[in-house]
Order: C-alpha cells, then structure tokens, then sequence
C-alpha cells in the first residue's frame, strides 16, 4: 500500500462484477463491504463470493469491512477471510472497546482498522487506538454517529472528528481518512467537505463511486504554494541548525520542518 493512501473506495460484496470495475478505478484501497452494504440474507453469498475473488492477490491493496465484531456472521467473515492472499487489511465496523479489537486481532494476522460509530466509541478512541499492534489505523463511521448522537447540522460532529484525529496520532497511528461523503452528484459539495476535513486534520478519505475519487485525491495533495513553502523550509534547514526566521517573516523550528517533509513526502504521489 502507498505510504499515504488518499482514496478508500467502498463497493458491495454481493455484487462480484461492481468490485471488478472498483479494482480497476484507481482507489488507492478497495473496501469490499460485507456489513451496511449487504442485505442480511446475502451476507453468505457475500462472504463467499468475496472470499473466491481474493483466493489470489489483487492489483491493489483491498480490505474487507466485515461484519460487526459482536453480531452473528463476524466469526464465520473472520474464518472465511484470514489467510487470503487478495486481502491485505480488514475494517472492523461498529468497534465500541479495546477489547473488541483485541479479540479479533488473536484470530488473523491481518491489519485491523476500527471503525468508530456511537457515542460510546468516541468515548474509548484513545484506547481502542491503542488497543493492539495490529491495529493500523481507526476512523469514523459518520452515518451511524450521527443518528446515535441525534446530530442533525454538520458542526455537530466537528468535536467527534478531532478527537477521532487526536486519539490516532496519539496512539501513533496516521491520520484518519474522511467518512464517505454520501451525494456522489454533487462534487463541489465534496470538494468543500473534503477541504474542511483536511483543515481539521484528516488525510484522504472513503469514496462510494469511483467519480469521486480524483475530487478527494485534489483536494488532499498539496497545492502548487504549499510544496513551494515547504520547499524553502527544507532547504532553510539544510542550511541553518536550530530556529530561524525565513526571510519572509515565517519561524521555522523542528516541528515546521518535520511537517514541510510530510508535505514534500505526499506531493511525490503526483
């Protein structure tokens, strides 16, 4: 997986030809989707048909969102998909506890990714972060959070997003992507909530149709000015040991270095 993953595209499970066309699309990650996406009486078809396309390794990275950890078809998801060759990660929806994640992790050797949706959740990121090695990375599910918080305007989940931001780069973990923005006609909106999400601290972000890929992709990579700046920064500091001021006004310290060399670091995905 690319070291800085910008574009996680959800398809359905049960639909073998959608996820087809998905490893073709350009997402950075393919998320098979066994859980929301699938209705209950074809979640075996599901888990079948996803395990027969990854029986071998994909073009792309793909995790899988399995179904809940504490629901009915978690353990026979978990069997059926642990040591395949196309699967690179799982994502573990509706996680509420460290222990949640503990329990899956002694199970497969997989990457986990927590998916944090209730209040509860939000609550226990800092330890669900935590909460083993094998976790690489948690984010929101915003769908779920909102109707069990009652929020009705976006702000409201304004607090909720930076504690989700804060509890991951505390644990050490990178940033969390965006959740999915769910009108795939309306770009403009996206490109907007993809620019508030990156101002709050998030890095890339899940996609549902492939047309909103290259507007999450634009909207996280550096601008033109932003790898100009951090290129001056670096190039300060090759040459200077310590704080400075540029001749522009700006103080430069260590931690302003560090961030101009993450900047540098992800415009080379262009």
């Amino acid at each position: 997986m690319t070291p800085f993953p910008l574009t996680w595209l959800y398809v359905p499970g049960d639909r073998p030809h959608v996820v087809a066309k998905a490893l073709a699309a350009g997402a950075d990650v393919v998320v098979v989707d066994l859980e929301d996406a699938v209705d209950p009486d074809r979640k075996e078809y599901a888990r079948a048909a996803t395990a027969e396309r990854l029986g071998e390794p994909q073009p792309v990275p793909v995790h899988v969102r399995v179904n809940a950890p504490d629901g009915p078809w978690a353990a026979a998801d978990l069997a059926a998909l642990a040591a395949l060759p196309g699967v690179s990660g799982l994502r573990l929806p509706k996680v509420a506890s460290p222990h949640q994640v503990r329990e899956v992790a002694v199970s497969t050797p997989l990457p986990l990714y927590a998916l944090l949706e209730s209040a509860l959740a939000i609550e226990h990121a800092y330890a669900i972060a935590g909460a083993h090695p094998s976790l690489r990375g948690i984010s929101l599910g915003e769908a779920d959070l909102r109707a069990d918080l009652g929020v009705r305007a976006d702000a409201g989940l304004d607090w909720p997003r930076s504690r989700v931001i804060v509890a991951a780069r505390a644990a050490g973990l990178p940033p969390p992507p965006q959740s999915v923005h769910p009108d795939i006609r309306d770009l403009d909106a996206l490109a907007a909530s993809c620019a508030r999400g990156r101002a709050l601290g998030f890095l890339g972000r899940a996609a549902i149709h492939p047309r909103q890929l290259p507007v999450i992709e634009r909207a996280y990579l550096p601008t033109a000015a932003e790898i100009e700046q951090a290129e001056t920064v670096v190039k300060a500091a090759a040459t200077t040991e310590g704080a400075q001021a540029l001749p522009d006004g700006r103080f430069v310290d260590a931690a302003v270095v560090a961030a101009a060399r993450r900047t540098l670091a992800l415009a080379r995905r262009r």
